[in-house]
């Protein structure tokens, strides 16, 4: 579970980050980098639904683990800028992207004992980066890190938002 804590933590630092500096950004963008962060790790469906289940239903080889690459995060930004109204679509699929990459990013520092991280580029290549090794998912520092980031992000966005209030 600290994962996932890390992830949603990271989300939170980039989009409060990404919310101070663009001004057309409100806290809901915030949000949403949180939710994107959490994107790649939709792969788990697999749990509930198999493979193996979808490929016989669809009569066609079928994989979840594109949605732990790239091509699975530009699909899930992309189909998330199906939902929101036509004016927030860029902004939308943007955060969701960028929450998602920073999943990804963090998910290339976990131990592997293959020594390399997951196919990024799937289903278009197989290759696979060298995993950067520093740690392990059920670590907690990760998250008391991510913490502390986030609550210097937030006490920074509360001493931007006081700077600018007053006259």
């Amino acid at each position: 579970m600290p994962d996932v804590l890390t992830h949603v933590l990271v989300g939170y630092v980039v989009g409060m980050l990404l919310a101070v500096r663009v001004k057309d950004l409100g806290p809901e963008a915030v949000t949403v980098t949180m939710a994107g962060a959490l994107a790649p790790d939709f792969v788990k469906i697999k749990l509930l639904v198999p493979d193996a289940v979808v490929a016989s239903t669809l009569g066609v080889p079928f994989s979840w683990a594109p949605l732990h690459a790239l091509s699975g995060v530009a699909v899930v930004a992309l189909v998330t800028a199906l939902v929101v109204g036509r004016e927030h679509r860029r902004a939308t699929t943007a955060l969701v992207a960028v929450g998602a990459v920073t999943h990804l990013l963090l998910d290339g520092l976990l131990v592997k004992p293959s020594g390399y991280a997951a196919e990024l580029f799937v289903p278009f290549s197989v290759y696979r980066f060298p995993a950067g090794m520093v740690y392990v998912s059920s670590d907690r520092w990760p998250a008391a890190v991510a913490g502390a980031a986030a609550a210097c992000a937030w006490a920074w966005r509360r001493y931007v938002d006081r700077r600018t209030a007053e006259p």
